[in-house]
């Protein structure tokens, strides 16, 4: 059987903080605990979910598909760099 650990979570509140986070627990039915680590973990996958996502509008979105598609021609700049790497690493085949 695993043995799942817990990780203490701790924060200092004003009085009008806590006072509106006890409200709201109560009105959801939830201890504070619960509340609070359930808003927490909402608002975590929020910013994680935001961070993954790439969004564009249909302009935007219709160059990076074209570009895709139909790549352009890579610069010479480009052939260079990956020369200057084929040569720094010799596995690196084409």
């Amino acid at each position: 059987m695993a043995i799942s650990k817990s990780e203490r979570v701790s924060a200092r509140v004003t009085p009008q903080v806590y006072n509106v986070l006890t409200q709201a627990a109560e009105l959801s039915g939830a201890t504070m605990n619960q509340f609070l680590v359930q808003s927490a973990l909402e608002k975590a996958q929020s910013v994680i979910e935001q961070e993954r996502v790439i969004n564009m509008n249909i302009k935007s979105a219709s160059a990076f598909f074209k570009a895709i598609d139909k790549p352009p021609e890579p610069s010479r700049k480009l052939k260079n760099a990956v020369k200057s790497y084929k040569k720094r690493l010799p596995h690196v085949e084409d």
